[in-house]
């Protein structure tokens, strides 16, 4: 059997001169306050266009790297100042898929937050078809083959986000969804370790049913519980 893969995919000039700007002033090469050249002078020392440029530019301004300035420029920003959400994605490629500790338990301190809130508005507000697709989503990963690690880790997406859509607060999946990235950077490197599967399996199944039963004590209960087991893996595997 052929095993499933991952969709190849072509970077565009845009991403290579995107990466390219992330890198320079997350390495510091590029220092807070600093002046970029004009984008028709990028353009030539990149060997792309102008517009290229631009819409380069826009992407790392909407991360808060940049500051884009009429009849002034663009002006490198303290990203760990003026930084928007969708830099994690950018700081972990930086790192080669790797997360400084700090930033690492940040992330991991704030899923504890986000996760355990869900988990106790889905017990609370959900609807009887939001409980339904739980456990369709929870039958589809005990269905997957354990070796299939692509296909776990958009499974234990897609729960975590039936979760934050079953809050009935708009603003949660839109939060999640904005580092999904990140969010199957980490789930994907804790399945790599396929003991683990069973066990976040047997959490999946224990949240459906407090969740089904409307119990919101029991179902943070659980999900805290899955967290701390998640992290614990998680750094086991980092310090290797």
């Amino acid at each position: 059997m052929i095993p499933k893969l991952k969709p190849v995919k072509i970077d565009s000039l845009k991403d290579v001169c995107v990466t390219r700007f992330e890198e320079l002033i997350i390495s510091g090469r590029l220092f807070p306050g600093q002046k970029l050249p004009s984008e028709r002078e990028l353009a030539m020392q990149l060997g792309v266009s102008r517009p290229v440029v631009h819409e380069a530019l826009v992407d790392i301004a909407a991360k808060g790297l940049v500051s884009l300035k009429p009849r002034i420029g663009s002006i490198v920003n303290d990203y760990r100042r003026e930084g928007s959400l969708a830099l994690l994605n950018s700081l972990v490629n930086y790192h080669n898929g790797k997360l400084e500790p700090k930033l690492l338990d940040g992330l991991l301190d704030m899923r504890i937050l986000f996760e355990t809130e869900n988990a106790k508005l889905a017990a609370r507000n959900r609807t009887d078809e939001q409980a339904g697709d739980l456990k369709q989503v929870v039958e589809e990963e005990h269905n997957a083959a354990q070796n299939d690690l692509y296909l776990l880790t958009e499974l234990d997406f897609q729960f975590h986000l039936l979760l934050a859509i079953s809050t009935g607060n708009p603003s949660y999946p839109l939060l999640l969804n904005s580092f999904k990235q990140v969010y199957t950077n980490l789930t994907g490197l804790f399945f790599s370790l396929p003991s683990v599967v069973p066990a976040v399996l047997e959490f999946h199944h224990k949240l459906v049913t407090a969740i089904e039963k409307k119990d919101e004590e029991d179902a943070v209960n659980v999900m805290t519980r899955l967290l701390a087991h998640g992290e614990n893996i998680l750094k086991e595997i980092i310090n290797r």
